[in-house]
């Protein structure tokens, strides 16, 4: 085993890479839209419980239990969790610590790739006198492989790999690399993010138009922060709040035992753990919130924020807003934008490549470089179907079953483990070793009692989802191959029906009678009204429409007939690299217990 000297340069480097690995993409993409989707300021609540309930007893878990098998020359999960408890099986849990990071980075390198272009695109002037359906047709344009907007072909792919290659360049130059990153990135983040909300509290009803008569960026801020108390009766929402909080923190995923195992024996990691945890509250509570959705609201109102909120609004719609704001400052926001973004982006996907580095260097002697491009080459090759295939879905697959699954999964293992297994006695004396700040005993019961059984009703109450995901019930057209293509359910409503308004032998026009969100000004509450929808369906090649003008169509019914291939089989293919990819760790893992043994280092 290659015993490491590395360590963090500094503890502020560690606490900004600690706190670059939290802060991503989901502080200013994903937070806003949760909030947006489940009750407003009524999000809010169960978050912050959540935050206090799993996200800091897990950070205080993590962050131990990492530095503990760092005292033994580990700095990966399944050897981590050996050092804890010696048993065949603990070390597999551990896999989860390495295979995550390598999946999530696999797409996650792509929305940082899409960062990188759109600063080109804001600095070129790409989106000058763009609408707001051309700006968000330029990003479905983009993720389309065999488009290009620049004239490079593969663009998107293109991007990728350069993406890619510098994530694995910097992670080559070791922990000194990770922590410049940090050390730069994470304050021009802030202070990106600070003049774009500065920008929002000052537009009030400035972007008001014809079009939009009552857009109000205030509107977006109260929504966002007055409670709607019915929601908290909601699981859905307390899921949603659970789930963003793993998901913001990056807890469950083995990177911040990585971090945790290069710190010194009896340094401080109680006060590291609040200081990280609390900085990524402040970036996404104070600063995420307050640019997507009332900028939003600012120009496009908050009804249409409520109906269209969603992931890819930094990209389809925030280069058309800031075109309101003349070209000059348009170009100076895009850059932030999409530079805050960017750098949210790398020092997460820089913390991800450290476990996969740390394990290949303990385990078979790999130096930094061998490990850093090792790593990039595998996420390159389970990465490419989720930009080849993005429109047919591969992309959100491996988010639900990386980014959401897995994290749930080793979250819930690694808290029994150390609660009851590596046992509250040793468990509470590591997490105080060396601690700057008198950590309240309370938390000790809950890391033992309240955290694990939070984790697994999240846990039971995910296994409906994962079963029906596997078995792709959210589709009707779940073969991969077919002879008949299905009306799927209109926004995941069933009980929609649409009526032929148009028809050729490839073409057809349905129109849906579909509910619309509107917020009601003065009951500061959100209702629903009936709207009239339409969608159309083209065919290519042999398929061809099988319904009639005016026939009425429920969603499971037949639309077209012909040889089809379906979007599961390109989330098949997805999914056997995953398990491959998990597989293939469980052997390395294996075989590194072998060599242990054979050297004399394993006891069980």
């Amino acid at each position: 085993m290659a015993q490491s000297s590395e360590s963090w340069g500094s503890r502020v480097g560690l606490i900004l890479a600690m706190a670059g690995n939290a802060v991503g993409l989901g502080n200013f993409l994903r937070f806003p839209v949760q909030a947006v989707q489940n009750g407003g300021g009524a999000f809010i609540i169960p978050y912050l419980v959540c935050f206090l309930l799993m996200g800091i007893p897990l950070l205080f878990v993590e962050w131990s239990s990492g530095r503990y098998g760092g005292r033994f020359g580990n700095h990966s999960t399944p050897y981590i969790f050996d050092s804890m408890v010696k048993g065949r099986l603990l070390k597999y849990i551990g896999v989860f610590g390495i295979f995550t990071n390598v999946a999530i980075v696999a797409y996650y390198a792509y929305i940082e790739s899409w960062t990188i272009s759109y600063v080109y695109h804001s600095l070129m002037g790409t989106f000058s006198n763009m609408t707001q359906g051309e700006v968000a047709g330029f990003f479905n344009s983009y993720v389309d492989v065999a488009h290009s907007t620049t004239g490079i072909p593969y663009e998107a792919v293109i991007f990728y790999i350069l993406c890619l290659v510098l994530n694995t360049y910097i992670l080559s130059k070791g922990l000194k690399g990770v922590e410049k990153v940090a050390k730069i990135g994470m304050p021009l983040l802030i202070l990106f993010g600070i003049f774009l909300a500065l920008k929002a509290y000052t537009l009030g009803t400035s972007g008001a138009s014809d079009l939009f008569p009552n857009a109000n960026a205030w509107e977006g801020f109260n929504f966002l922060w007055t409670p709607q108390y019915d929601s908290l009766l909601n699981p859905k929402v307390w899921l949603a709040a659970a789930g963003q909080i793993f998901f913001t923190l990056s807890v469950g995923m083995g990177t911040i035992h990585c971090y945790a195992s290069y710190v010194k024996s009896k340094d401080d990691i109680a006060l590291n753990a609040v200081s990280a945890g609390f900085m990524n509250e402040f970036v996404e509570v104070v600063l995420g919130s307050a640019i997507v959705i009332p900028i939003a609201a600012g120009y496009l109102g908050l009804d249409w924020v409520l109906n269209n909120a969603g992931f890819g609004m930094a990209f389809q719609t925030m280069p058309y807003l800031f075109q309101q704001w003349g070209p000059i400052l348009a170009a100076v926001a895009g850059v932030m934008w999409f530079g805050l973004l960017f750098f949210a982006g790398i020092t997460s996907s820089l913390a991800m490549g450290t476990p996969w580095m740390g394990f290949m260097a303990d385990e078979f002697g790999w130096n930094k470089n061998k490990g850093a491009w090792s790593f990039g080459g595998l996420a390159l090759l389970i990465g490419l179907p989720t930009v080849l295939f993005y429109q047919q879905g591969v992309f959100d697959d491996y988010d639900y079953w990386a980014g959401t699954v897995s994290l749930v999964v080793f979250a819930f293992f690694e808290i029994i483990l150390f609660g009851w297994i590596f046992g509250m006695d040793k468990g509470w004396a590591e997490i105080n070793r060396g601690a700057d700040i008198k950590i309240p005993k309370l938390y000790r019961f809950i890391i033992k009692f309240v955290s694990p059984l939070l984790l697994g009703w999240v846990f039971v109450a995910s296994i409906p989802n994962m079963a029906d995901n596997i078995l792709h019930k959210d589709t009707f057209n779940n073969k991969a191959f077919a002879k008949r293509f299905y009306l799927e359910k209109l926004n995941g409503d069933s009980n929609t029906f649409g009526k032929v308004e148009a028809v050729e032998d490839q073409y057809v026009k349905l129109s849906f009678e579909n509910t619309r969100k509107r917020y009601d000004k003065v009951k500061g509450e959100s209702f629903q009204e009936v709207f009239t929808d339409f969608k159309e369906y083209r065919f290519e090649g042999g398929q061809h429409t099988s319904v009639k003008m005016g026939e009425v169509l429920n969603p499971g019914d037949t639309i077209a007939v012909g040889e089809f291939t379906n979007k599961v089989f390109y989330k098949n293919i997805g999914r056997v690299l995953l398990c491959a990819t998990f597989l293939f760790i469980c052997l390395l893992v294996y075989l590194a217990y072998r060599r242990r043994k054979k050297e004399g280092r394993a006891t069980v």
